[in-house]
């Protein structure tokens, strides 16, 4: 997947916990793993925007593109 999460850095950062964050954000613990493992294939604009809000951040600060490995092996 071109598009990777890094929402652990931003919790880490605040001292805020995984479950501190979700309960703030108002989504699941699992659903927040799936998010930070970036496992999810679709995401609401009001989850990163509640993200934001709650870590005080930007979308850059929790989201990044990387080149996909297109070498076949």
């Amino acid at each position: 997947m071109p598009i990777a999460a890094d929402i652990d850095v931003m919790p880490a950062r605040r001292k805020m916990s995984v479950g501190e964050l979700a309960d703030r954000v108002g989504i699941t613990p699992a659903n927040l793993a799936v998010l930070k493992n970036s496992r999810a294939k679709a995401v609401r604009f009001a989850t990163p925007a509640a993200l934001c809000e709650v870590l005080e951040c930007q979308p850059g600060d929790l989201l990044h593109w990387q080149a996909q490995d297109t070498t076949s092996k």
